[in-house]
């Protein structure tokens, strides 16, 4: 079941919202200024985000950059302002959609069920571990706010563990896998492969870690948020 994070300072509109998306079958987190939403995206994982543009403490389009920086998952902004001037402030901050109150909550659901379609299509190219994302149409690799462009055959490897975390490979499966059947050299070349990979991604073991299987291969485990 998929739970949508509220942010709006406004009760009744997290009232409004809790009652339609919950009898959508959502789960609900509701926050009521930009940093309590931030706290409970460290503490959850949110699978979308309603945020409101004006709120105490952090307003909307702080949190929605903060979101693009640190999640992947898709934004809708809630605002009273429709001009253009605004709505272009909403989309450089990052946000997905955008829907001016008053709004019909039937629309909402559109728009909440059109970006988890547009989301779900592009999963398969898209490789969260936390806070890191594999991207295997751009081969390219967000930690934070570093983009990384890593050598062809790390980048492969560290997809191929990525994308079936807590498998456990053999060197034999990795070699088949990422340099082909064909290949001759050394089952090691594995090895030199994921100690690069794991100097690289030293700092970002609250993300994920590279596990040796001792006398089998590796396995990929993503940390617990």
């Amino acid at each position: 079941m998929k739970l949508i994070l509220i942010a709006d300072d406004d009760p009744s509109i997290r009232s409004l919202l809790r009652h339609v998306l919950t009898g959508e079958g959502y789960r609900v987190a509701e926050a009521k200024d930009g940093e309590e939403a931030a706290a409970l995206l460290r503490e959850t994982s949110a699978d979308l985000a309603v945020v409101d543009v004006m709120m105490p403490r952090m307003d909307g389009l702080a949190l929605c950059e903060h979101i693009r920086d640190v999640y992947d998952i898709p934004i809708i902004l809630l605002t009273a302002r429709e001009g253009l001037t605004d709505k272009e402030q909403g989309y450089l901050s990052g946000t997905d959609d955008y829907m001016t109150k008053p709004f019909e909550p039937k629309e909402l659901l559109f728009r909440i069920k059109a970006l988890f379609r547009r989301y779900s299509r592009s999963a398969s190219d898209r490789i969260a571990l936390n806070r890191v994302v594999i991207d295997r149409q751009t081969y390219e690799v967000i930690a934070g706010d570093e983009v990384m462009l890593l050598p062809l055959k790390e980048f492969e490897l560290l997809a191929q563990l990525a994308q079936y975390p807590g498998r456990v490979f053999t060197r034999e499966d990795l070699i088949a896998l990422v340099w082909g059947a064909d290949y001759e050299g050394d089952s090691r070349t594995v090895d030199v492969h994921v100690k690069r990979l794991r100097e690289r991604f030293e700092r970002r073991q609250d993300d994920f870690t590279i596990r040796t299987v001792r006398g089998i291969g590796y396995s990929l485990e993503v940390a617990s948020q």
